[in-house]
């Protein structure tokens, strides 16, 4: 009996995701082949279409559910919203997304794990199965924070390891003529094979200019939507250097050497890290295996050989 519900409660999960994917993922195929012969598919603007259906579709999926974890009113203009900037998902439905991963997994882990006491495991206490239910409504809510703050810090580091690069391109196109404005255009279109979230924040950063936005403005956009202690140190440089009127390039210069430098001291400061780290994985699983494969053959010798031989003298 308990095989049998365990094979249905299979059948009928994996019917699901089974469903779910076909329905989100369902196209006429003859549109798809088309598509696919079409010379357009590749282009930029199409790329991202197809990255905000699938965004669009999967939000569509989890508003029903979403609403249970969305607060009230007020999110959009808090630290969440932030968050999200930071972490590159600006799309309208990753909201959406992000709510209701936490409803779905704040429910699903506990379910499970009473799927699994009333089916397999009925030894437990009780007590211990409320604390465990508890524990893992608790992790299923704060797993897509973790998640969250995993994909800012990722992308924050790409930032800041490319940013003295594309400080050193502005300064190579400001010396050669450039505007300040031209030279931010010139190294997010040339970024975009070294740090693709870099590019895409000079790009927003001149979007921001061409809607009317003053410099100041789109640039203290530019370090908000990062959250990046070197891009601040760059906004402040260029506005004070447009307000006294000092050299851009020489600026930029001395600002993107220091850039570098903490580059290559925060580098060395993780290479120091290594041996610290790697003493754990040493002591606790490559030193034990290595025990045995030396000590393996004495101790089957001393086994065969010597216990007998000592035995037989006694």
């Amino acid at each position: 009996m308990q095989t049998f519900i365990l094979a249905v409660v299979f059948t009928t999960v994996a019917g699901l995701v089974l469903g779910i994917g076909l329905w989100l993922g369902r196209e006429d195929a003859v549109g798809k082949r088309l598509n696919r012969l079409s010379s357009h598919t590749d282009t930029p603007e199409n790329a991202s279409g197809t990255g905000d259906d699938w965004q669009a579709k999967v939000a569509k999926v989890a508003a029903p559910i979403a609403w249970l974890a969305t607060p009230q009113e007020g999110w959009e203009s808090s630290n969440l919203r932030i968050r999200f900037m930071r972490a590159g998902l600006r799309g309208p439905g990753w909201p959406v997304i992000f709510f209701g991963a936490k409803t779905l997994l704040t429910l699903a882990l506990p379910g499970l794990l009473l799927l699994y006491r009333g089916v397999i495991d009925r030894s437990s206490t009780a007590g211990a199965l409320m604390f465990a239910v508890l524990a893992l409504a608790g992790f299923g809510y704060y797993l897509p924070n973790l998640v969250l703050a995993l994909l800012t810090r990722a992308r924050q580091r790409e930032v800041q390891e490319a940013l003295p690069d594309a400080v050193d391109l502005m300064r190579v196109c400001v010396e050669a003529g450039l505007g300040l404005d031209a030279a931010m255009a010139r190294a997010g279109e040339e970024m975009d094979l070294r740090s693709h979230a870099l590019a895409e924040e000079l790009n927003l950063v001149m979007l921001d200019l061409r809607v009317g936005s003053t410099r100041e403005a789109a640039l203290q956009n530019f370090a908000l939507r990062t959250g990046v202690e070197d891009v601040a140190t760059f906004v402040t440089i260029l506005l004070q250097s447009e307000h006294f009127g000092t050299n851009v390039a020489e600026s930029m210069r001395v600002l993107s050497e220091t850039m570098r430098e903490q580059r290559k001291v925060r580098a060395e400061e993780r290479a120091a890290k290594i041996p610290l780290k790697l003493l754990f994985p040493l002591i606790f699983m490559i030193f034990p295996s290595l025990f045995v494969v030396l000590t393996g053959p004495a101790m089957i010798s001393i086994y065969r050989v010597l216990l007998p031989t000592m035995g037989g003298a006694g």
